[in-house]
């Protein structure tokens, strides 16, 4: 048997690099037994109030997503404040969106880029969010963040209270799949399909 030289693999690809494992990550930014029974607790509390057997609101405030650590620790510190001052009334989860789903081109969000360069420092970027989830969890203020690329809640979702399927990806048989192997509640957008009629 022949094997034929004709390149027909990976023709639009430039080129590949193995990823970090997410144990590797993990072991970069670890997560403490004390941070563990937080977001335990704070994944409880969510799915109490989803089933009115806490009488609060949950409020899921943030931005869009998270281009600079720095703000947005800064941020979370702010937030912190405010949830204790509400909390009778309100439970407070910071958003905290490291990925960009785009329907055009454009920036993909911190962990793809985490400079805004077009460097692609993937690795970088999984660290550098998981040690601003790490520290804001540290706060005390619980984790929303939406679930975008599936490999990524491998690295990053132990920190997570509550993930969001977005608008672009609630139809997506991939993301239906993923979300029912994730730990956290999971709340999916309208769809696009939805909003555009």
């Amino acid at each position: 048997m022949t094997i034929s030289n004709t390149v027909i693999d990976n023709v639009n690809v430039k080129s590949t690099q193995p990823m970090m494992a997410p144990a590797i990550v993990k072991e970069k930014v670890g997560l403490s037994e004390e941070m563990a029974l937080y977001i335990k607790q704070s994944r409880q509390t969510v799915k109490d109030i989803l089933t009115g057997k806490d009488h609060r609101i949950m409020a899921i405030v943030g931005p869009c997503s998270i281009h600079n650590p720095a703000e947005a620790y800064e941020y979370a510190q702010r937030l912190k404040a405010l949830s204790d001052k509400v909390s009778d009334t309100l439970f407070v989860v910071m958003r905290v969106y490291f990925e960009k789903p785009r329907t055009t081109v454009g920036w993909k969000g911190l962990i793809n880029d985490p400079y805004l360069d077009g460097s692609f420092c993937i690795e970088e970027g999984l660290v550098i969010a998981r040690q601003l989830i790490h520290d804001i969890t540290q706060l005390g203020l619980p984790i929303a963040s939406e679930a975008l690329d599936p490999i990524i809640p491998q690295y990053l979702h132990d920190f997570v209270t509550w993930t969001a399927i977005g608008a672009r990806t609630t139809e997506s048989q991939t993301h239906r799949e993923m979300s029912s192997g994730l730990s956290s509640p999971v709340g999916f957008k309208n769809s696009t399909f939805e909003t555009n009629r």
